[in-house]
């Protein structure tokens, strides 16, 4: 992990974004045990068709799951001071996810140097699935 640095970043500077592999019902299924979250509308197609869906799609929180990986690689996790998110889109199978951020404010507080980092995840190229922001601390 490179961590950043404070003195370093610019506001308006994007980190590098972190693309990942496109979902499958494989990604979904090991989400759904690992998570504890097996709605049906996730994993099993005649119950994502009864409810209109052509084929079942991947879970919001899988999502904004990626965006926490994607700020543990520049921070350890403890150093994450607050994260909002708002989801958007729906991530359909075979969507490769694409997490990016971009420095939106810098700033002290509580003796800490922080950053505000707006975040989003698109696929497609240019659909936000989540839009949002997070809070870290860099020393």
């Amino acid at each position: 992990m490179k961590e950043l640095r404070f003195d370093e970043l610019t506001v308006g500077d994007e980190l590098p974004a972190l693309p990942l592999s496109p979902i499958t019902r494989t990604t979904l299924a090991l989400y759904a045990g690992a998570s504890g979250d097996h709605n049906p509308i996730h994993i099993d197609l005649d119950f994502a068709r009864q409810a209109g869906m052509s084929d079942v799609f991947a879970h919001g929180m899988l999502s904004a799951a990626y965006l926490g990986r994607f700020l543990t690689g520049w921070v350890r996790q403890e150093r994450i001071r607050e994260i909002k998110l708002r989801f958007t889109g729906i991530t359909h199978l075979q969507d490769a996810p694409l997490c990016s951020g971009r420095i939106a404010e810098k700033f002290e507080h509580a003796g800490e140097e922080r950053v505000r980092i707006e975040l989003k995840t698109t696929v497609r190229g240019n659909i936000d699935t989540i839009v949002g922001e997070a809070v870290l601390a860099l020393k």
